[in-house]
């Protein structure tokens, strides 16, 4: 694009946005656009510049080189969207590239009519190559009933404690996430992560039901027992008398 030429498509743009254009305004263009012709795509994206509304409607558009450039890149490669090489029997490598080249380039300036659907792949695999991919055990046209699919779903389960929801009331952690102590703050409100599950939670993974409560009373007694063996183990502390060691 020349000097002229930017002149004339500021002229264009100033439909839109009523700028003045200037000599040094159509020079500063032709520089920004010097490998960008002036043709009908330069001014269709002047024209779909100003028909997209700004993000800011209080803002008011207007347009610049670089936008002309990125607006007609995309126009033309719209008309490429659906565009697959026709090739020529026994063409060389430099044939092949001109007349991809020649294609392309009459597809996207819009010479030629843009291909309006995509190929589709006809037909389907032989029978042969069917018969073999069942002899190796595949099943792919093998119908799946809803219900086995739920099963499946439902037998695909973390290992260990976290595998089961908890049962304690005041817990409740799902199934893949950690028991919560009692209470919550501000940063974790529905508690903190335990370091480890609930008893109750690690005998529900194994398969053992809720204990009786002479199971229960039995284990608060241990754990009462075993606090108490420690305690017993602790010396008793030696008091001193700091006036007298001073």
């Amino acid at each position: 694009m020349n000097p002229r030429e930017a002149a004339e498509l500021l002229g264009h743009c100033a439909m839109f946005d009523g700028r003045k254009p200037s000599q040094g305004a159509a020079v500063a263009w032709a520089a920004a656009l010097h490998d960008v012709p002036l043709d009908d795509d330069a001014k269709a994206a002047v024209a779909a510049y100003y028909s997209t509304p700004p993000q800011n409607p209080n803002e008011r558009l207007w347009i610049l080189p670089h936008h002309v450039r990125t607006l007609r890149s995309k126009i033309r490669s719209a008309r490429l969207e659906n565009f697959q090489y026709e090739p020529v029997a026994d063409e060389t490598v430099p044939e092949y590239l001109a007349r991809l080249r020649g294609q392309t380039q009459a597809i996207a300036s819009g010479q030629v009519a843009a291909p309006t659907g995509r190929l589709a792949i006809e037909g389907g695999p032989s029978r042969e190559f069917m018969a073999e991919l069942e002899a190796r055990g595949w099943e792919g046209n093998r119908t799946v009933d809803d219900e086995p699919a739920a099963e499946l779903v439902d037998e695909v389960r973390r290992s260990g404690p976290l595998g089961v929801e908890c049962p304690v009331e005041a817990c409740r952690a799902a199934i893949g996430r950690p028991c919560k102590t009692p209470g919550g703050t501000s940063k974790q409100p529905l508690g903190k992560p335990r370091a480890t599950p609930h008893s109750a939670r690690l005998r529900a993974a194994q398969g053992r039901g809720e204990l009786t409560d002479e199971q229960r009373a039995a284990q608060e007694q241990r754990v009462r027992d075993a606090s108490a063996r420690f305690l017993a183990d602790i010396p008793d502390a030696e008091i001193v008398d700091e006036e007298a060691a001073s």
